[in-house]
């Protein structure tokens, strides 16, 4: 059998580690997108389930407002937080304005338990709330996927080798969905024990 020549030894080691370095490349390829389009799903989820709780509280709002008049800062708050998130454009921003929503929209509903007894057992009113508490709770949970989609696309496209790759593709980091603590503290006050003896009569 003919040996191989120097040359054709080092040709034959070179094609081998350009076929390696094709199929690493492929498959980072293929990873990094397909992480990418897990993140873009998951947004879809995020938006679908924040737009749900944006389209619901007028409902609860409308239904209530004309009981509760000396509950304006609530309103207030709860209309500053829409126009937030009707305006939003970054991840931050919407993460921020759905914070605020959610707990704008969370001081609401305590009040009307605790001072308005008689809005609290009408049947349209209880109804809007809970839809209101199961959008809330499906927020909290695609949010978690979301941000677990974009940990797992960052780790890619940050960590050596993979880095390469996503920097050839043009790829970078994404945001997570996570409001800042001023966005999660901004539920308006609200003293209780005064308004249930001012309410007694809206309230019944």
């Amino acid at each position: 059998m003919k040996k191989l020549s120097g040359g054709a030894i080092a040709g034959i080691v070179v094609a081998a580690v350009v076929v390696i370095l094709a199929i690493f490349g492929i498959s980072s390829y293929n990873s990094i997108v397909k992480s990418d389009q897990k993140v873009t799903e998951q947004w879809s989820q995020v938006e679908n389930v924040t737009q749900r709780q944006y389209d619901l509280i007028p409902n609860l709002v409308s239904s209530v407002k004309g009981s509760m008049q000396q509950e304006q800062k609530v309103f207030g708050a709860i209309a500053d937080a829409r126009k937030d998130y009707a305006n939003a454009s970054s991840t931050k921003d919407k993460a921020n304005a759905t914070a605020e929503m959610t707990s704008s929209v969370g001081t609401l509903i305590s009040v009307i338990r605790e001072s308005y007894p008689t809005l609290n057992s009408n049947k349209q009113v209880s109804t809007l709330m809970s839809q209101l508490e199961g959008s809330q709770n499906r927020i909290s949970v695609e949010r978690k996927r979301y941000n677990e989609a974009v940990q797992t696309y960052n780790n890619k496209v940050v960590t050596f080798p993979k880095n390469i790759i996503a920097n050839m593709m043009g790829k970078g980091t994404k945001a997570y969905f996570k409001a800042d603590s001023k966005a999660m503290n901004s539920t308006p006050s609200v003293d209780l024990d005064t308004d249930s003896s001012s309410s007694s009569t809206s309230g019944k």
